[in-house]
Parts: C-alpha cells; sequence; structure tokens
C-alpha cells in the first residue's frame, strides 16, 4: 500500500512540487535579471546564482522522482476523460525530462567554455570533459533557454488544467496537492 492517502498527494510531494515550482520561477527571473544586467560582470554573478540553484532543482527533482516510485501517486480523479489523462502523463513526463536534461545541458554549456559550476562557494563542479568550443556552449545555452520557455509555458497550461478542473468541473483536482482542502477520487 501506498504510503499516500487515496485521493492527495504526500506531504513531501506536496511539498517537493511547490518547491520545484517557486525555484523554476526563481530561476526564470534570474535568467531575465542576468540579460538586463547594466555589466557584464553584473550579468555574470547573476549566472553564477542561476547555474547553483539549477544544481539544486535537480537534486530536488531527483528526489522527487525517488519519492514517487516509494510512494506513487493516488489515482487520476476518475472523472477525467482518457486523452485528460493521458494530456497529463505526457505533460508530467515533459515536465520531468525538462527538469533534469537543462541543468545538465547548462553543465555541459559552461564546461564548453572550460568553466566549472561553483555552487555559492560551498561546493564546485568541475567542467565536463567535452570539447571547449564557445559556439557550441552558446548553441547549447539557447537550446537551454528555449526549453525553459517551454517550460514556463507548459507550468502554465498545468496550473490552467488544474484550476479549470477545481472551479468549472468542481473535482478537486488543486486539493489533491495542498495539504488543505478536500480532494475527491
Amino acid at each position: 500500500m501506498s504510503l499516500n492517502a487515496k485521493t492527495k498527494y504526500s506531504g513531501l510531494a506536496m511539498l517537493l512540487h511547490w518547491l520545484i515550482a517557486v525555484l523554476v520561477i526563481v530561476q526564470w527571473r534570474l535568467s531575465e535579471a542576468a540579460e538586463e544586467a547594466p555589466t557584464r560582470e553584473a550579468g555574470g554573478q547573476i549566472m553564477a546564482n542561476h547555474f547553483a540553484l539549477g544544481v539544486v532543482i535537480f537534486i530536488i527533482v531527483a528526489v522527487r522522482l525517488a519519492w514517487r516510485q516509494a510512494s506513487p501517486p493516488p489515482a487520476p480523479v476518475s472523472g477525467h476523460a482518457p486523452w485528460e489523462r493521458t494530456l497529463a502523463r505526457l505533460v508530467h513526463f515533459a515536465f520531468y525530462a525538462l527538469l533534469l536534461v537543462m541543468p545538465v545541458a547548462g553543465w555541459i554549456a559552461l564546461s564548453a567554455f572550460g568553466e566549472p559550476i561553483s555552487i555559492w562557494g560551498l561546493v564546485s563542479l568541475p567542467a565536463l570533459p567535452v570539447p571547449q568550443n564557445p559556439d557550441l556552449g552558446e548553441t547549447i545555452f539557447e537550446l537551454h533557454g528555449a526549453s525553459g520557455i517551454a517550460l514556463l509555458v507548459l507550468a502554465a497550461l498545468h496550473a490552467l488544467a488544474a484550476v479549470k478542473h477545481t472551479v468549472l468541473d468542481k473535482d478537486g483536482t488543486l486539493w489533491r496537492m495542498l495539504p488543505f482542502g478536500t480532494a475527491r477520487g
């Protein structure tokens, strides 16, 4: 039997879900702030935080996936149409893929410049053994940025779907991922 209640996610699943959501928004704002920084040095300092936080997000997502294996999510809401269930599975798969691939791509891109990732001076991840090639690094950073936009679009659609199900369908979908409120099966 799962550690989760029948209709709600576990407390740890909820915590990790919302923590990842907040950190993704912070990442987006950091990248925007770096682009708007008054100097290249200031932008570099902001991006150093972006890189470090990317490593933290990767770790949290890995913990989230491990917890998902140990404590599977509740069954889908019975009132959802088959296409809604399929779309939900695809969106969740895309979330996890992007949240794991994006930090790795950032590390590879940074490594193409021969740069390590400092995690706020506490620990440093060395540059990966990839050829130093700034053009390749820039290309990977551009793909990383496009992936970030895709992640934000998915997050917006995910949030809108949760609100639609909760407000219009009145099926309690949103309450499944909140510690308060009543979820339905």
